[in-house]
């Protein structure tokens, strides 16, 4: 049965709707599946109505930005308890994160750039994602003269943008970070599965790390990514066995490339099938 249980939708930094995101993921032939936007619990209810409409099994879920003794990572919360509580931690990092964004655009402004930084907040009342920043500035034909020159490219891609212009010296945008314990704590009272997700994507697939994420209750950890390569998925397999982790695998979709690509999106090259996730039942049900 073909399932996803990591995607993205405009509540975050994705680029399809909830209800065009369902659509998709129908074509694909997916069953089972869990919007996981950052921070942010908006979307879940027109994802889940959606879903309903195309026969697929959607799961209550969000993808947070978890830190434990100064090493950040994801995690994805799955099937929690709708509370007053989680609300609060969502509304914290989101606060903190406008924060930081106007702070950024003024340093944007400082260097010449046309920036409304108003209007650009007003685009996204939730989680502010970089890569929507870069659309808003990118608007301003200046800004993305800039952005050209400074790259040495026509058209430069948004990884590029990201590295030179947000995680540069001096001006990194840093996300909003929860420590782990908290979200275990609160995990303990609303339920739910936490699962560290894509843990190949930054290196993080680190023994004595993963063996400690157990120990605070971190029940899951995704093994099928598109951010792992087949060495990173057998090495999971096994630390997952070892540790007795439960499996989860999830596209990471967040939009179609465009600009005339024969690979438009991961959903072309990769697909999850919940046969080889031990234990994924725990969050599907049967």
């Amino acid at each position: 049965m073909l399932i996803d249980l990591q995607l993205h939708s405009t509540y975050s930094d994705g680029y399809l709707t909830p209800t065009q995101l369902a659509g998709f993921i129908a074509k694909a032939g997916v069953k089972v599946a869990a919007l996981t936007d950052h921070n942010t619990l908006r979307g879940l209810s027109e994802f889940e109505r959606s879903c309903r409409k195309h026969g697929i099994k959607s799961i209550p879920a969000l993808e947070l930005y978890a830190t434990l003794n100064h090493k950040r990572f994801n995690l994805l919360w799955f099937n929690f308890e709708d509370h007053p509580d989680l609300h609060g931690i969502l509304r914290e990092t989101q606060v903190h994160r406008k924060s930081k964004v106007r702070k950024m655009l003024e340093v944007f402004k400082a260097k010449g750039f046309k920036v409304d930084s108003e209007k650009i907040m007003d685009q996204m009342n939730y989680y502010i994602p970089v890569n929507k920043l870069i659309h808003e500035l990118q608007k301003e034909v200046l800004n993305k003269q800039k952005f050209s020159r400074r790259l040495k490219s026509i058209r430069p891609r948004e990884e590029e943008i990201i590295k030179k212009f947000f995680n540069g010296k001096g001006q990194r945008l840093a996300e909003s970070y929860i420590d782990v314990r908290r979200i275990a704590k609160l995990q303990k009272k609303i339920g739910g599965q936490l699962v560290f997700n894509h843990p190949g994507k930054h290196s993080q697939v680190v023994p004595q790390f993963i063996q400690r994420l157990r120990r605070l209750g971190i029940e899951g950890i995704e093994v099928l990514s598109p951010h792992h390569n087949v060495s990173t998925v057998m090495y999971v397999q096994y630390l997952a066995r070892k540790y007795d982790f439960f499996e989860t695998g999830g596209s990471d979709f967040h939009r179609f490339e465009g600009n005339g690509y024969p690979i438009q999106h991961c959903w072309q090259y990769f697909k999850i099938d919940s046969k080889y996730l031990r234990g994924v039942e725990k969050i599907i049900g049967k």
